[in-house]
């Protein structure tokens, strides 16, 4: 019997897709289990204290209600991170740690290693996100050493209005990405059906930020990618 795994993530307050699609992914896994705890999180703009939402405090606050589980890792499973800096989700996994003594790690820090693992440099971004947030994102890619190529946004301050997005626009957008030409293509929001697009779109990895999530929370329990066979490439890059 496979060693068990418990994985925690912590979850922005209005996002309906996340643990659905976690269960989809995780589905007939021997041994693994995903732990959600939520922390509030109503939009996503870079004005109006928005940013403020993603504070140490509260995601501490729910770090540790997830300790309480003895998850062997935990995951923010929010993508702030890409538009606030790497720095700052690095600040946060540190923290946690800290605090828990468990592993952490974000969605976009796994994006990141995801992308280098694949030897991945002209990265395409297709997201839900206003233009001044996009920006943002394709910034600190170039920061994290990534040559930003073809993108899509929605210009949808969210966060909850992102699962509205049916899974045949998310992956449209993506197929027009990948027609501009890139090694990867990132669909960077933990609030958008972008599984579908994944498993569509087959002549470039493209990397769903729910799918890197769980991807990076194994590689933070020390468990192989691998036993989620639902990761598709993820899977493969251990």
């Amino acid at each position: 019997m496979a060693a068990a795994v418990r994985l925690g993530m912590l979850t922005p307050s209005s996002n309906t897709v996340l643990e659905p699609s976690t269960a989809r992914l995780l589905a007939g896994t021997e041994g693994i289990t995903a732990h959600f705890q939520r922390l509030r999180v109503l939009s996503i703009t870079l004005e109006g204290g928005s940013t403020g939402q993603f504070d140490i405090a509260p995601m501490l606050a729910a770090a540790e209600m997830l300790a309480d589980a003895k998850v062997h890792a935990i995951c923010w499973n929010g993508t702030s991170g890409a538009w606030l800096g790497a720095a700052a989700d690095r600040a946060l996994c540190a923290a946690i740690t800290a605090a828990t003594g468990i592993p952490a790690t974000t969605a976009t820090l796994a994006l990141h290693a995801a992308l280098r693992a694949l030897g991945a440099r002209r990265v395409g971004l297709v997201t839900p996100y206003l233009s001044s947030v996009q920006a943002a994102i394709l910034a600190n890619l170039r920061a994290e050493g990534f040559e930003p190529a073809a993108e899509r946004h929605l210009e949808d301050p969210g966060n909850f209005s992102f699962a509205g997005h049916p899974p045949a626009l998310v992956t449209r957008l993506v197929r027009e990405v990948a027609a501009e030409g890139c090694d990867a293509i990132a669909v960077h929001c933990t609030n958008f059906r972008g599984l579908d697009a994944a498993a569509a779109v087959t002549d470039v990895p493209v990397l769903d930020s729910v799918a890197l999530a769980l991807w990076g929370a194994l590689r933070a329990a020390g468990a192989e990618p691998a036993r989620v066979p639902a990761l598709g490439p993820l899977a493969r890059l251990g």
